[in-house]
């Protein structure tokens, strides 16, 4: 937990949380509500501290595990240890993380982060099984039907849903389904609802690709061969290099600009956590040394989408949103007051520059890629682009990349065997998933908070629910 915790836990990478017992005397641990409240945080930032089943902290609203692992002594999900700290009548004033204090303001906390505790707030202890409810019409543009009227049917969602109210799937937010022409499944859990905007972390990338298209289909913007360095608003970079002259838009939309940035790999000088940390996050990014040629090895790298955007935004004359706004969320019918995205590449930025919007706007711009960049009939985004985006352009460790849109497979368990289904996906850290497969006539959002878990409640529940049931919906179809 500290600004650096924002940044270690906004990093897509795999963590193992180290396991550590109890003390002997279990009779002896103080209760979690001694440490429940509001701490003062770096650069001022309330974080919370929470009692669930565990305890866990909440920082931009995004929820954090402690273990404990001795009295007043817990561990982070890097591997920090975090004691609190009590004045001499024995309450909890303050913790501290990598040697810095930080005082507890109050016992309290608010209800947007207690609601994270829970899927959804107990009866009498438990929680009621779930029952199938039609999503609510909302005049959205977003048809609704009764999932009877799906490949899916009411068992399957039933099932799917009850296996997040009972901790199967922990911290999944939301999850919407939209199959065969409609949306036949919406639910929302920890305190979120349709009304309520989502953070989307690395899934924002693909809007960045959406906005960079648009203006390549108004013609602001020759394609993606056009390149960038030269109207980067800098008069020159740090390891200067004749190959940084030829870095594409594409190239930075297939991860692939050449430069020592890999958000994978713990000692490049390229890596989110770094850039993050710099006052001008493109500057950063184009001063770092070239590795290989551009367009050649693609490695994840966040700091391409600061530059690509950065790009667009000089090549248009406009800030991201407004243009996106204009061309893009308008378009689509998303207001205003639907979204939230502080595009300041900077230091200062405790939102990392990452979109929020609510659940059924984030199935918008899914149906606006399965349409074939068509919502409602009307064009908003070539189906040049859209195609692009979502073929394999090249490989990100093993799995397929597009424009900023992974195209990987899940193997999942059928009755004639395991079968692979490939598909296209939007995915951020925490579970923010779109998942596109047009054969199943399928498209599906899910929000969540499963932030540096190592794991992808989405996907186990695509694999072992959804995807099966269509499976075996599609093979007992009769032949056309």
């Amino acid at each position: 937990m500290t600004r650096t915790l924002a940044q270690y836990l906004t990093v897509v990478a795999i963590i193992t949380l180290r396991s550590a017992a109890l003390p002997a005397q279990v009779g002896g641990v103080p209760p979690l509500a001694d440490y429940v409240g509001t701490f003062r945080y770096r650069d001022g930032r309330p974080i919370e501290i929470v009692e669930g089943q565990s305890l866990f902290a909440v920082l931009d609203e995004a929820k954090y595990k402690l273990t404990r692992i001795d009295v007043d002594r817990f561990m982070n999900g890097v591997g920090d240890t975090i004691p609190f700290e009590r004045d001499a009548n024995g309450r909890v004033v303050a913790f501290q993380e990598r040697g810095t204090r930080f005082p507890r303001l109050s016992a309290r906390v608010t209800a947007l982060s207690a609601a994270l505790a829970w899927p959804r707030p107990p009866k009498a202890g438990h929680l009621p099984p779930y029952r199938y409810r039609v999503p609510p019409a909302r005049s959205d543009g977003i048809p609704v039907a009764h999932v009877a009227q799906s490949d899916l049917g009411v068992e399957t969602v039933e099932r799917l849903i009850n296996s997040v109210l009972d901790g199967t799937h922990a911290d999944v937010h939301g999850v919407l389904l939209f199959q065969r022409g409609a949306l036949v499944l919406e639910e929302y859990f920890y305190g979120y609802s349709a009304s309520r905007v989502h953070q989307l972390r690395s899934a924002t990338k693909s809007f960045v690709s959406a906005v960079a298209g648009i203006a390549v289909d108004r013609g602001a913007i020759a394609g993606a061969t056009a390149r960038v360095a030269s109207a980067l608003p800098y008069d020159a970079f740090a390891n200067p290099d004749p190959r940084k002259a030829t870095i594409t838009l594409g190239d930075l939309l297939t991860m692939r600009p050449g430069l020592a940035c890999n958000d994978y790999d713990a000692t490049s000088p390229g890596r989110e956590t770094l850039i993050d940390e710099s006052p001008d996050w493109v500057k950063a990014t184009m001063d770092l040394p070239m590795v290989t040629d551009p367009g050649t090895i693609a490695h994840y790298c966040s700091g391409a989408v600061a530059v690509a955007g950065r790009w667009v935004e000089r090549t248009v004359g406009e800030p991201l949103p407004i243009y996106a706004q204009r061309h893009l969320f308008g378009p689509l019918g998303i207001p205003r007051d639907h979204w939230r995205w502080n595009y300041t590449l900077t230091n200062a930025n405790t939102e990392y520059a990452q979109l929020h919007v609510r659940p059924r706007d984030l199935l918008k711009f899914g149906l606006l890629y399965a349409n074939g960049g068509r919502w409602r009939g009307q064009r908003v985004l070539s189906e040049s682009w859209v195609r692009a985006s979502l073929t394999e352009q090249t490989q990100i460790d093993g799995t397929g990349y597009g424009y900023f849109w992974w195209r990987p497979w899940l193997n999942v368990p059928t009755a004639t065997g395991v079968q692979r289904v490939t598909f296209n996906t939007a995915q951020g850290n925490g579970g923010q998933k779109i998942y596109i497969i047009p054969e199943l006539e399928l498209v599906a959002v899910f929000t969540g908070g499963d932030y540096n878990s190592g794991g992808s409640p989405p996907n186990r529940m695509m694999a072992n629910m959804i995807l099966p049931r269509l499976l075996e919906a599609r093979r007992a179809m009769p032949a056309r």
